[in-house]
């Protein structure tokens, strides 16, 4: 359990009051706090933009991961690299807080470098996520349109610590971005077109998370118009992508039995029912024999 002192800082420093954790007293180095509040005194310099002076607080020769990663993400883009050998060092290690410091300094410099991807595979250890990662990478798929995703994150990680601070605010601004949005159909159309521009681009991974999310939004509001031209671009999608065959079937199927009307399935019928008129007036001709 943090002691009183570590308790308040770290609920200073998610409520941002950041020139006051500067002024914090860091105790002596046989202290068990003496990690954790010289983390949160050089992460409040970083979120002050000032790097020097969270540089200056760590001892060059620590073996601290955390210390070690809090001085990486001080030096930006030239300590990329020690942040990933950091990451790879902590793998498959026992889940500590130190650990987390780690995973969640690498992932935020990961995004700023716009390594979404890499950002997420670093936070993605759910079975094992402390409040800070799971708040973190709710954020990072609010920033890619997939609030329900996040909604989902914060909705575990609550039950299990449902009086953290950080994932209470978490919460509080997922809120105010669905609420903003709406969740409504509205943004699911929104979605659906970016997925179908980037089908049009090649870019299927990320039209397929587009048109994912528009499927939530519309099943959560129960909501039929639309869901006929998520569908399709699905179908698209699955018959464009590397996947399963089986997968576009089972999306045609679902399109032809729920949406019968929608135009890309009246089209291909028609064209299946011309197919088969033009097959049926074809005649064979006479097997060839060889003569004599």
């Amino acid at each position: 359990m943090d002691s009183s002192d570590l308790y308040y800082i770290k609920q200073r420093f998610v409520l941002g009051a950041y020139p006051a954790l500067t002024q914090v007293s860091v105790p002596d180095a046989s202290s068990p706090d003496y990690i954790p509040i010289m983390v949160y005194k050089a992460r409040a310099f970083l979120a002050l933009d000032d790097p020097d002076s969270a540089l200056a607080l760590i001892p060059e020769d620590t073996d601290n991961v955390a210390l070690r990663a809090v001085s990486a993400f001080a030096k930006g883009e030239e300590g990329l690299e020690a942040l990933r050998d950091l990451c790879v060092e902590v793998e498959g290690e026992e889940f500590t807080w130190e650990i987390e410091v780690v995973q969640v300094l690498a992932a935020t410099a990961f995004m700023r470098a716009g390594e979404v991807e890499e950002a997420v595979e670093t936070l993605s250890g759910a079975d094992r996520a402390g409040d800070e990662t799971c708040a973190i990478l709710s954020q990072i798929y609010m920033s890619l349109s997939r609030p329900s995703v996040a909604q989902k994150i914060l909705t575990s990680a609550l039950k299990a610590t449902p009086d953290s601070l950080v994932l209470q605010q978490a919460e509080a601004v997922l809120s105010l971005v669905t609420a903003a949005q709406g969740l409504s159909g509205e943004q699911a159309a929104v979605l659906v077109g970016r997925g179908i521009a980037r089908i049009m681009c090649g870019d299927l991974s990320a039209a397929r998370s587009d048109l994912e999310e528009a499927e939530n939004i519309l099943t959560r509001e129960q909501s039929k118009p639309g869901m006929g031209e998520v569908l399709a671009a699905m179908t698209v999608t699955a018959g464009l992508g590397s996947g399963k065959r089986g997968e576009a079937e089972e999306l045609w199927s679902r399109l032809c039995s729920e949406h019968p009307s929608h135009p890309m399935v009246v089209d291909l019928s028609t064209k299946a029912e011309l197919f088969d008129s033009c097959a049926a007036k074809f005649q064979l001709p006479p097997r060839a024999v060889a003569s004599a």
